[in-house]
């Protein structure tokens, strides 16, 4: 028998999944987007709101229903080796490859780069990136209370000064909203739906997402449905949140331009809004919460990485995974902000369509009868469309023409899949793959099911 929740408790794992899916490095994403979005930015942030919001519930929601105990149980549906190998991109790709360097790059650019002179950026750079995994690898060795702690009055600090910076936009604009740039003249809810997998939220919900139905679990909530309706109503809290967070930050990008003019990334839009509204007192406060909030989420990356490899491959100590981790993230750190989230689209537009596709199929899994080949043959056909949209934004972030094998395939799915050239040609494939083979797997006998 469920323990029946109060609104209280709603609130408390409410807060939980905010704090899970809003880390300090999303708040640049919405200000870069309200940036170049100008006046189509309404539109535009509800694309952002589908993918960096509406995803991520989404994927708490599946491991829930699926009853999966956790990534790399529930990918390995589609094959026991497909799971070992998404779980593993997954985990690194909110690693050491993007989200974690990310985490110092963010630090330095919201907290540093104001204060120092452009010709000393690099060295700047690299002194403090030194100075920040040096921290976090220290306490990720012995992970303290002490970092729950912090966290723990960084989410509210963090909320308070974003609301007393939004409440300045809102009533004092910088200046008048922009016309589109780019791609949000023609699609703007496209283009902020493909934004959106900049957070990379969607892939930690699939990772993360067991914490929050543990702490469900421990509030005496166990079965399936009551555990689903528990994060469905925490969820809508988390989700208001979020919602208003973004669409806040987007318009205080949409009002900068005529001040700060457009910049590469959305932390130089924050600083620049805080030394504008509260000079360099609120430049600094914005400086040290910010950094301080980039530190834990990087001490929790690393232990999470840790944790996984190490149990994957336990010949190898837990503490020397938490020193490649951090050295190789400050490695990739000094590559800068900018570099480090253009080479991450490549590897987003490859793994989101796998996530998205895995959520679906969670979901629809008891239509065909948890069938393995309906996982596998969706997974394969969304593999080998995501992979071309990969290296496809691969060529364009190193400024390189596409070679001709790949163009003519390129050609070849803009020609027959709907909604290619906007970034989802993936969508209408799998979604005609799954009811093609669930139908089979629904009206036919045979082998072949798994574990649910």
């Amino acid at each position: 028998m469920d323990t029946n929740l109060n609104l209280k408790s709603y609130l408390i794992i409410g807060m939980m999944l905010f704090a899970l899916f809003f880390g300090a490095g999303n708040l640049i994403f919405p200000a870069q987007l309200g940036q170049y979005a100008g006046t189509e930015v309404g539109i535009a942030i509800l694309g952002f709101l589908v993918t960096g919001v509406g995803l991520p519930l989404l994927g708490i929601l599946a491991l829930g229903f699926s009853k999966s105990n956790d990534l790399r149980d529930l990918s390995s549906r589609v094959h026991p080796l497909y799971g070992l190998i998404f779980t593993s991109l997954l985990y690194l790709t909110i690693g050491p490859f993007f989200a974690l360097p990310r985490t110092g790059a963010v630090a330095y650019e919201i907290g540093i780069a104001p204060f120092v002179a452009e010709s000393s950026g690099t060295a700047a750079l690299l002194i403090f990136s030194i100075i920040f995994f040096a921290i976090a690898l220290v306490l990720s060795l012995n992970p303290l209370e002490i970092v729950n702690k912090i966290g723990k009055f960084l989410s509210p600090a963090i909320l308070v000064t974003l609301a007393v910076l939004l409440m300045a936009a809102v009533f004092m604009p910088m200046g008048a909203i922009g016309i589109p740039q780019d791609n949000y003249r023609d699609s703007p809810f496209l283009t902020g739906f493909l934004e959106g997998y900049n957070t990379m939220d969607a892939l930690a919900s699939l990772v993360f997402g067991i914490i929050v139905i543990a702490s469900i679990h421990k509030l005496g909530v166990k079965s399936a449905k009551g555990v689903l309706e528990a994060t469905l109503k925490s969820g809508v809290i988390a989700a208001a949140l979020l919602a208003i967070a973004y669409t806040g930050i987007a318009y205080l990008g949409a009002a900068s331009t005529g001040t700060l003019g457009y910049l590469d990334t959305g932390g130089p839009v924050l600083s620049g809004a805080a030394a504008h509204y509260f000079g360099t007192f609120g430049t600094l406060l914005l400086a040290v919460i910010i950094t301080l909030a980039c530190l834990t989420t990087a001490v929790g990356l690393i232990v999470a990485n840790a944790g996984f490899f190490n149990k994957l491959m336990p010949m190898i100590n837990y503490k020397i995974y938490v020193v490649i981790f951090s050295v190789f993230s400050l490695i990739v750190a000094n590559a800068g902000l900018a570099n480090i989230i253009a080479f991450s689209i490549p590897v987003l537009l490859f793994l989101y369509p796998l996530a998205i596709v895995l959520i679906m199929l969670a979901f629809l899994s008891p239509l065909f009868r948890h069938r393995r080949f309906v996982y596998a043959s969706a997974i394969i056909v969304t593999f080998f469309i995501a992979i071309i949209d990969g290296m496809k934004a691969l060529t364009t972030s190193i400024n390189a023409e596409n070679p001709g094998w790949l163009q003519a395939i390129t050609d070849f799915y803009a020609a027959v899949l709907p909604l290619y050239n906007e970034g989802l040609g993936w969508l209408m494939p799998a979604l005609a793959t799954i009811v093609i083979t669930g139908f089979i797997a629904r009206f036919s006998s045979g082998k072949g099911t798994v574990s649910a």
